[in-house]
């Protein structure tokens, strides 16, 4: 019944369109204050250590041995993104394809990924035929994708928001060498490694 509501009063259909970046930047910019504020450091890659020692890793190695009373609202935090991506992908979704640009289009067209028209045909930004589960390759993609971020990330002391929101915005200095090494990463991904793959 509210749902109806909401979508007879057009609430819904406002929702459901891009928001202006400044509105992002100013609700981040909100959280780190009142995680700062608190003691704490934002991030999410910290709870896959969490859920490590929540299955029992702690007996066996001591990196996962700690007091998991500390991260409960990180798990949370992570539990709302899941939650939310799963309210805006059923309730919320854009009824035309991810917007981008026209020369963005044509690049993926030379590495033979047709983009579409229309939800009909997909809904995301890529082409599933390269990034899913049912073809051997989208299989290797994404556990080696997984796991490099994975493992990047704990090895990193922490993934790109940890280090690119909050490390940056506390001025450490590790955190400005982390996000260096982001930006060249995904330089060589992009000019490097994709085209070999794709190209």
């Amino acid at each position: 019944m509210e749902i109806l509501f909401l979508e007879s009063t057009g609430f819904l259909e406002t929702l459901s369109q891009p928001w202006h970046w400044a509105i992002s930047g100013a609700a981040i910019a909100l959280i780190l204050f009142l995680m700062t504020w608190m003691g704490r450091s934002f991030g999410v890659s910290m709870a896959f250590k969490s859920m490590c020692t929540i299955a029992g890793a702690g007996k066996r190695f001591e990196f996962f041995n700690f007091n998991i009373k500390d991260e409960y609202w990180r798990l949370a935090f992570v539990g709302g993104i899941v939650a939310g991506g799963f309210i805006a992908s059923q309730f919320l979704a854009s009824p035309e394809p991810v917007a981008i640009s026209d020369a963005t289009v044509a690049h993926l067209r030379d590495w033979n990924m047709d983009y579409f028209q229309s939800v009909d045909e997909e809904t995301g930004l890529f082409n599933t035929y390269w990034f899913n589960f049912k073809s051997i390759g989208g299989i290797i993609l994404g556990i080696v994708g997984g796991f490099l971020v994975g493992f990047g990330a704990r090895y990193g002391d922490g993934c790109t928001s940890g280090h690119a929101i909050s490390g940056l915005s506390h001025f450490q200095l590790p955190s400005l060498i982390t996000v260096i090494g982001f930006f060249i990463g995904g330089l060589l991904m992009t000019w490097g490694i994709l085209p070999l793959i794709f190209g």
